[in-house]
C-alpha cells in the first residue's frame, strides 16, 4: 500500500493480528498465506500453490474479527489491521466433522504413499482430528474406472472426494484439458473428454494429475506394483536424465530397487513438472539387458566384454582409421540431449579441434 507524504510515494508496511501476534504482510496476499509464512498449521484438501485458490474444502476457514461467518483463508484477501483466529474450538469442531463427512464417502483411508506425492493428505488430517468415527454413512460418489487399461495412471475414483485438484492442474499448469468434471452432487465423476479412456484424450501422462491427487484416487501404476514388496520407501534427491533442461527428481526406492519417480515440488527447473518420460519412464534402470561394462568387437565378429581403458583406445584408434582413409569429413558427431552442458561443451570440441571440421549437432536442438 502506497501513501503520500511531502508529495512522495512511500510503501506502507501493512499488518494484520493473527493468533494475537501481529504480523506484516504484502498488498494482495491471502490469509493462508499469510498464516502459512507465520507458521500456522491451517489445514486444506483442495489448495496446491501452484494453483489458483479454490476455496472448495472449507477446512481452511478462518474467524475474521467483524466477519459474521467464518471465511476461506485460501481465497481471502489480508487488509490491513485484520484480526484473525486460524484455531478456535469452533472451527476445530467444525473441521472435524468435515472430515467425518469427507471419510465416510472413501472406500480406504489407509493409501499406500507410492500412490503419489499428496496422496497422504487425507489420510494425516483423518487421522489428527481423529475423523475415523465412521458416524456418517449413506450414499457415495465416485466410480472406479477399471476399465481404463493406460499403464501409467490408476482411475480409482471411489477414493475422489471432488476437490477438483486433477482438472485444474491438468489446465492450469499444463494446458491440456484432458480431464474435466462430469454431473454433481453425489453423481460428480472426473472423466477424460467424452468419457473416453485416457489414452484417446489429450492425455500426455506427465502425471501431475496423480501427483496434485489428496487422496490417492488418480494413483501411479507402475509404483504400486511394487507396494507390498518389504522394505522401507526411501526418497533420494536427482536429475531427470532424460534431455537437457535438467528437471529435479526424488527417487522413491526399497532396498536396491528403484520403485518409483516423484516431482521434486522445489525444483528450480521444474518447479514440480515432469514429463511422461521423466515421471514413468524408469525401468530401463533395473532392466537386464543394461550393460554393465564395455563391448569391443574383436577379430571373430563378436562383441566381448572389456574395461574402460581398452574400449577407449578401440575407439581413439577407430577414429583415426577413418580420418587417414575416408577424410576429416568422414566423422560426424551428434550430441546427447541427455548431456549436461559441460560435455556437449567437450563433444564440439572433440569435433571441431581434433578433426577440423564444424560436423556436429545435437540431438534436442529439433
Amino acid at each position: 500500500m502506497l501513501t503520500t507524504v511531502n508529495n512522495v510515494d512511500t510503501e506502507r508496511s501493512l499488518k494484520m493480528t493473527l493468533d494475537g501476534e501481529e504480523v506484516s504482510f504484502s498488498d494482495g496476499e491471502t490469509i493462508y498465506e499469510v498464516a502459512t509464512r507465520a507458521r500456522r498449521e491451517i489445514p486444506t484438501l483442495c489448495y496446491d500453490d501452484r494453483l489458483e485458490a479454490f476455496g472448495a474444502c472449507r477446512l481452511c476457514v478462518v474467524e475474521v474479527e467483524g466477519i459474521r461467518n467464518p471465511v476461506a483463508s485460501c481465497t481471502t484477501k489480508a487488509n490491513d489491521g485484520m484480526v484473525v483466529k486460524t484455531r478456535t474450538e469452533a472451527i476445530e469442531k467444525h473441521r472435524k466433522t468435515l472430515l467425518e463427512l469427507v471419510a465416510s464417502e472413501n472406500r480406504n483411508l489407509d493409501v499406500n504413499p507410492l500412490s503419489g506425492y499428496a496422496s497422504q493428505e487425507l489420510t494425516k488430517l483423518v487421522d489428527i482430528y481423529g475423523a475415523r468415527t465412521g458416524r456418517f454413512q449413506g450414499k457415495k460418489s465416485g466410480t472406479t474406472n477399471t476399465n481404463d487399461k493406460n499403464p501409467f495412471i490408476l482411475r480409482d475414483y471411489d477414493n475422489c472426494i471432488s476437490c477438483y485438484r486433477c482438472v485444474r492442474v491438468c489446465a492450469e499448469q499444463e494446458g491440456d484439458y484432458a480431464i474435466n468434471v462430469m454431473n454433481r452432487g453425489f453423481h460428480t465423476q472426473i472423466i477424460a473428454e467424452f468419457n473416453n479412456d485416457l489414452r484417446d484424450s489429450q492425455c500426455t501422462f506427465c502425471g501431475q494429475c496423480v501427483q496434485t491427487c489428496p487422496t490417492g484416487a488418480l494413483g501411479d501404476k507402475k509404483a504400486l506394483r511394487d507396494a507390498e514388496t518389504e522394505g522401507e520407501i526411501k526418497k533420494t534427491r536427482s536429475i531427470c536424465p532424460y534431455c537437457g533442461v535438467g528437471c529435479s527428481v526424488d527417487l522413491l526406492s526399497k532396498g536396491d530397487k528403484i520403485v518409483g519417480v516423484l516431482p521434486a515440488m522445489d525444483g528450480p527447473a521444474n518447479e514440480g513438472a515432469l514429463c511422461v518420460k521423466g515421471q514413468f519412464a524408469f525401468d530401463f534402470i533395473q532392466n537386464a539387458d543394461r550393460l554393465k561394462k564395455p563391448l569391443v568387437r574383436r577379430d571373430d565378429g563378436e562383441l566381448h566384454e572389456a574395461d574402460w581403458d581398452e574400449a577407449l583406445e578401440i575407439a581413439a584408434q577407430g577414429f583415426l582409421r577413418a580420418k587417414k582413409r575416408y577424410g576429416r569429413h568422414s566423422i560426424y558427431g551428434v550430441a546427447s540431449g541427455r548431456a549436461p552442458h559441460e560435455a556437449a561443451y567437450s563433444m564440439q570440441k572433440f569435433i571441431r579441434a581434433s578433426f577440423g571440421t564444424n560436423y556436429i549437432d545435437n540431438c534436442s536442438r529439433a
